[in-house]
């Protein structure tokens, strides 16, 4: 069974840093692409970043710059690095996996989401 496990999450305090790991566990041959959304209170779901499978990789405009996302295709583990935070980053972060091809399961997959705070 595809599972994604956050974790990384906490509080920080404003121009501090977090990284967020992510990792797939299953019987997965291969993974599209792995990313990071964001949900904050009142929200709609929005892209933070995500990266190919070739190394690819597309960043919302609010975090460019202050991201950092990287990939490990031998783990299928996706990290994302977050310096500069800043109270507006506050919000639950949702790992996800695009064109999962695995043994028993193909799709995408979300995790559970990891909450960040940023204090200001």
């Amino acid at each position: 069974q595809v599972q994604l496990v956050e974790s990384g999450g906490g509080l920080v305090q404003a121009g501090g840093s977090l990284r967020l790991s992510c990792a797939a566990s299953g019987r997965i041959f291969s993974i599209h692409a792995m990313g990071w959304y964001r949900q904050a209170p009142g929200k709609q779901r929005e892209l933070v970043a995500n990266m190919t499978i070739c190394g690819v990789s597309n960043y919302a405009d609010s975090v460019k710059g202050r991201f950092t996302i990287s990939r490990d295709n031998a783990k299928n583990t996706v990290f994302l690095q977050m310096n500069s935070l800043k109270s507006e980053d506050t919000a639950v972060y949702y790992c996800y996996a695009e064109g999962i091809i695995g043994v028993r399961e193909n799709g995408d997959f979300w995790g559970q989401g990891t909450q960040v705070t940023v204090s200001s």
